[in-house]
């Protein structure tokens, strides 16, 4: 956590992300699940990379009728598809991952983060998958939902409703992904009050077996190669520009 004034970060949900989204939390104070802005289809809200036979496989959790019109917290998963998903996605980790050093304490995390047997949204499960790991990791960073906690700024445009956001939450730095440099102006932020920050993660390469590096993938590869103290190092490995 950094030291100073409050920091938050706000991000869509994403499924069992890559440990950049872990950094940015592990980063702030405070981290609001931007999960009433709408749904990005074929983005990373509902899927993910793992590694196979030394290549990244793509994962995708189905959903019912995902349109970009619809928010993330109103698009729900698709029941009738997800049981035969769910068992062929874990029969994958498991013939991939078995002979991995943390095998046996990672396969339970995601197998009972998947334990869905009723009606759901993809937001609820990738917030599940993100605490889950948080709690696996011990990260004590405060979690907001923006549809529970700021639905009065719901209507605000891009930067105005980030700016609501850090103002309820008394926070006077504001930290986003490297993507957002394309997206937010410092000077823009810096006018009203908030210093404006973005992570860039360094990701260094580890031991997957005797394969070449794949990078970018889910946090679900690093923990089953890292131990937890390993991986508490990885969170701290960004910088902030």
């Amino acid at each position: 956590m950094i030291s100073g004034n409050k920091s938050i970060a706000v991000m869509q949900p994403y499924i069992f992300p890559y440990i950049g989204y872990f950094q940015l939390i592990k980063a702030v104070d405070e981290f609001v699940f931007y999960d009433d802005v709408n749904f990005i289809k074929q983005g990373w809200i509902n899927r993910n990379q793992i590694l196979n036979k030394g290549k990244s496989l793509k994962f995708t959790i189905p959903l019912e009728k995902p349109s970009s019109f619809r928010p993330i917290n109103e698009t729900k998963i698709n029941l009738n598809l997800f049981a035969k998903w769910k068992h062929k996605f874990l029969k994958t980790i498991e013939q991939t991952y078995v002979k991995a050093p943390h095998f046996d304490e990672v396969y339970p995390l995601v197998e009972e983060v998947l334990k869905v047997d009723k009606e759901t949204n993809i937001s609820k499960l990738a917030i599940d998958s993100n605490l889950s790991i948080c709690n696996f990791l011990d990260i004590t960073t405060k979690f907001y939902r923006s549809s529970e906690d700021f639905r009065k700024s719901e209507n605000y445009f891009k930067e105005e409703r980030l700016i609501g956001i850090c103002k309820q939450l008394k926070a006077s730095r504001y930290i986003n992904s490297l993507g957002g440099q394309d997206l937010y102006s410092k000077i823009y932020f810096q006018n009203l009050g908030i210093e404006l920050q973005f992570l860039k993660p360094n990701i260094k390469p580890y031991k997957q077996f005797e394969n070449n590096f794949v990078t970018n993938l889910s946090i679900i590869d690093i923990l089953m190669f890292n131990d937890k103290n390993s991986c508490q190092k990885m969170l701290n490995d960004f910088e902030l520009l």
